[in-house]
């Protein structure tokens, strides 16, 4: 499959005094993106390549290499403190400042964290490899969900084509989610954006993380894991995600919210542009009984599905733990959420659920242009309990949405610029 590669843009709006920006792509535990040779799921995040952008223009931007601090790029020496001291001369300089990792070099580069309050735009050009220590016992006495830690930064870029490889073998080999007898413990987030510092309370296995987070564009990028391929939980807004393939994974997952009787609020998200093949899920709504909040005006178009199960799922009865959890009342409200332009072939019979809250029923759900087909050339199905809403057009399997008086269809903008945020 071609690699779209990824590129995360994080900016900061002078309107808000007050934003917290947490944008986390889970690699040590959660090994993103399939590596046949050497592991089920390996640890690699590919970067986009930076194309006409590679020319530097001497007068806009100044360029510092990794190598000019002593990087020694053989994948075994420890180049972290040549990273933290280019790092360091980019983030005290005026302008725009380009940090390059060159391409045909590995470097070995340790738990880092790399701060903000700079006086410079940095862009960070990774076109070579960056490689985490193999041996868990690396992070002993440090805090174990760090391993590139970028904290109170703003205006960064990163491109490059290169790759990002967690390593994440051993911490695979540990995990509870592998086998039951481990003891459940914290993993490496492999990159970690902080604009302001704020502790990241969401311990998964998930293949991008966005949480506390306004403004943040994902696109161009291929991820495989273990669990969500995105995640996108409490108090975030305006999130695009353009050009995205997922799988095998969980899928594209508003949540989980609400749970222990929290309160959570996702809302303005637009996923435009995905093929989602292999998964557990497709694009999916999870939120716990006895939470509270809203999950509102979002937008899911343009997406192609292969052998997914459930690729359309509201689930406010979701409950990920060992044993039964006890009904409630309380919930999440989730309103304002349309599917539009989604085809293709469903693993299980149920292709389209909404399990809504019998408290707080669903509103505003909107179909159209929906054909999911069953792999196995069976039948599909819809569920709805307590879903309220309308369709357009075909819609296949047929839709159960109980018609709502004066229900008017949702409209998420389409393009949110980034820089607006």
């Amino acid at each position: 499959m071609k690699n779209l590669g990824l590129i995360l843009y994080c900016s900061s709006c002078s309107t808000w005094n007050i934003i917290v920006f947490i944008c986390s792509f889970m690699l040590m535990h959660s090994n993103v993106v399939v590596h046949a040779e050497s592991f089920e799921f390996d640890s690699l995040l590919q970067l986009p390549k930076s194309g006409s952008s590679a020319r530097i223009r001497p007068r806009a931007k100044q360029v510092l290499s990794v190598s000019d601090f002593g990087a020694k790029g053989d994948g075994y020496l420890n180049d972290t403190r040549a990273f933290e001291n280019a790092w360091n001369v980019a983030c005290s300089s005026p302008g725009r400042i380009r940090i390059v990792i060159p391409a045909g070099y590995t470097y070995l580069v340790h738990p880092v964290e790399l701060g903000g309050h700079c006086k410079s735009k940095i862009t960070l050009m990774i076109s070579g490899t960056i490689v985490a220590p193999k041996n868990p016992n690396v992070w002993d006495g440090l805090n174990p969900r760090k391993w590139l830690y970028f904290h109170e930064v703003k205006h960064l870029h990163v491109v490059g084509g290169g790759t990002i490889n967690g390593m994440g073998q051993q911490w695979w080999a540990r995990s509870c989610k592998r086998k039951k007898t481990n003891p459940c413990r914290h993993a490496p987030t492999a990159l970690t954006f902080h604009k302001l510092i704020a502790p990241s309370t969401s311990p998964n296995t998930d293949g991008i993380h966005i949480s506390s987070s306004h403004g943040v564009e994902v696109k161009n990028s291929v991820v495989r894991t273990g669990d969500d391929c995105v995640s996108i939980v409490g108090n975030t807004s305006r999130v695009q995600i353009r050009n995205f393939v997922c799988g095998p994974g969980h899928g594209i997952s508003i949540g989980s919210l609400g749970k222990s009787n929290s309160w959570a609020q996702v809302r303005n998200v637009l996923v435009d542009g995905a093929f989602i093949s292999n998964t557990e899920n497709g694009v999916r709504i999870k939120t716990w009984q006895g939470g509270s909040g809203y999950a509102s005006d979002m937008k899911f178009m343009n997406i192609l599905m292969e052998n997914v199960a459930y690729p359309i799922i509201i689930d406010q009865y979701y409950c990920d733990s060992d044993l039964p959890c006890a009904n409630q009342t309380l919930a999440v409200k989730v309103d304002n959420i349309s599917y539009v332009h989604i085809k293709g072939t469903s693993a299980v019979e149920e292709a389209i659920r909404f399990a809504c809250s019998d408290s707080l029923t669903c509103e505003g759900l909107y179909l159209e242009d929906i054909q999911l087909v069953s792999i196995t050339r069976g039948i599909t199905k819809s569920f709805c309990w307590e879903a309220y809403g309308s369709s357009s057009g075909l819609v296949q399997p047929a839709p159960c949405l109980t018609c709502s008086d004066g229900f008017i269809k949702q409209k998420v903008p389409y393009g949110l610029p980034i820089g607006s945020f």
